[in-house]
Formats: structure tokens, sequence, C-alpha cells
């Protein structure tokens, strides 16, 4: 596809400049990341948005779908069984509805970043299957996550309708 033929390109924003703490880093790179892949499913043409345009079945709602329960669980507690089925929007889901869920799983978690202090102690919930990993951990592993799924975005969204750029 070329360039002049990119229906939606937009300039890309470079990483976050933070304050020098450990956590205003973490921080501020996990909510450029969240904003980034977020911003990639806001405005996405339907059926675009939902339509596997790899092999595993990958789309953009899943993603965001996927990401919303990371969040849940790492930061909120919440137990999943099923991950695999955390990729798949419900048919009714609309763009508007996902990225609704995801916004609110974000604010949530932040609530609970907000009352943590130390970067070594547990989150304040019980783990899954023993104690809550460090806060450190797990700003580190929603980094990792979510910056993984923002590139498989970044793809899927310039297949849909040649968007790029964050």
């Amino acid at each position: 596809m070329s360039t002049g033929s990119r229906r939606a390109r937009r300039g890309d924003t470079p990483p976050p400049r933070t304050g020098n703490s450990e956590t205003e880093v973490l921080r501020g790179f996990l909510d450029y990341l969240r904003h980034s892949v977020r911003a990639k499913v806001e405005g996405a043409p339907e059926p675009g948005v939902r339509t596997a345009a790899v092999p595993s079945g990958t789309n953009l709602l899943g993603l965001l779908g996927h990401l919303t329960a990371v969040e849940r669980a790492t930061f909120l507690g919440e137990r999943v069984t099923d991950w695999p089925a955390t990729f798949r929007a419900a048919p009714e889901d609309s763009v508007a509805d996902v990225v609704a869920r995801y916004r609110q799983t974000v604010d949530r978690a932040n609530d609970v970043l907000d009352g943590c202090a130390d970067l070594g102690a547990p989150l304040p919930r019980p783990g899954p299957n023993g104690p809550a990993p460090s806060v450190r951990w797990a700003l580190t592993h929603l980094i990792e996550e979510t910056g993984r799924h923002a590139g498989h975005a970044d793809i899927l969204r310039e297949l849909i309708d040649g968007a790029t750029g964050r």
C-alpha cells in the first residue's frame, strides 16, 4: 500500500517524559502503552475491528478484551479460568462497549496503584494461586503485555483501514 493511499496516517508519539522515580517511570510507560492500544481500537470500523486478519484469530476487539482481563487479574485479583476466551468479543459488544470496559478497568487498577507506595510490597489483593505479586513485578508485567499487544494492534489496524502511528 502506498503512503498516498493511507486513509488515516498519524504521527508517532514518542515515549513519555516522566518523573525520575522508578514509580513515575513505570506508571508513565504503562499509561502510554494503555493509551496507544486503546487508540488503535477507538474509531476502528466494523466489521474489521472484530475480523481476524491472522490465522490465530486475533482481532482488535479481542486484544482489548484480553488486556482488560489481564489488568483485572493482575491488579484487581480477578480469577480468569479461560484465557483464550478473553481474546473473543461477544457479538453484541460494540467498540464503545469494549473501550469503556477497558477504561473502567484501567481506572480501577490505577486506584489500586495510587495506594501502593512501595514497589517491593505485594499488591493489596490475594493472588489466585498464592501471594500477590509485588507492585514492581505487576507494573513490569503489564508494560510487557500491553506493549506486546500494542504492536499486534498496530499491524491489525493498518490491515483494516491503513491507519498508522499512535
